[in-house]
């Protein structure tokens, strides 16, 4: 079913919708020097996707994360792209947001992604230790301020950093952070500050939409 319009379809992205959305897809793809992500890529403007991630992520509509991944999986730029990394891992959220909501959304994108991409592993290795107030009701200030150390790689010291059996898992990869929504850049900044702690080789950001 698509999930957009409810219709029924085997690929979960029907016909019109997947035009409809082929028209407001432009991946973009910024560069970035002076932060602790090399560059950041999203499909949409927040304004032409809003209703749809708002239905995803608060109205128990976690099936939608099947038509979501259709449209990125259908734009050839965007598997290119996704092909350049080697481990993909979405933005947490906190345990308590998680049994409230039964579902991470940009978790379940992020592991459709690997299915079909082959290059791609997924790991689900950052925790968010702090259950902070929500982004959208904050300024820029505020955001940053509320992001600021409420992520954690699981065990890095230990299971991430080189050792001598060269069991490492992230070390030297190319690693992309996934998320929904980006706005002032303070989640992705702090989700790749505790990536940066094992040693990638560079770490990306990769949202469905920009605010």
């Amino acid at each position: 079913m698509c999930a957009f319009c409810g219709k029924i379809d085997e690929n979960f992205l029907c016909e019109k919708c997947n035009k409809k959305f082929e028209k407001l897809t432009n991946v973009h793809i910024q560069k970035h020097k002076n932060k602790t992500y090399a560059e950041h890529i999203y499909m949409f403007k927040y304004t032409d996707i809003r209703r749809e991630i708002l239905e995803y992520k608060f109205d128990d509509k976690a099936y939608y994360y099947k038509t979501i991944s259709q449209v990125f999986l259908k734009n050839k730029k965007i598997c290119e792209i996704l092909k350049t990394y080697d481990i993909i891992i979405p933005v947490p959220i906190h345990n308590k947001r998680r049994k409230e909501r039964g579902y991470n959304q940009s978790a379940l994108i992020a592991k459709e992604f690997c299915k079909n991409i082959n290059e791609l592993e997924y790991e689900d290795i950052l925790i968010k230790k702090k259950n902070t107030i929500a982004q959208s009701t904050l300024n820029k200030e505020q955001r940053e301020e509320n992001a600021k150390d409420a992520y954690i790689a699981k065990n890095c010291i230990d299971m991430y950093k080189i050792k001598e059996n060269k069991q490492d898992i992230i070390y030297n990869k190319n690693v992309l952070i996934f998320d929904d929504i980006y706005t002032t850049g303070a989640t992705a900044n702090e989700c790749a500050k505790a990536i940066r702690e094992a040693n990638p080789s560079k770490v990306g950001i990769l949202t469905i939409a920009k605010d």
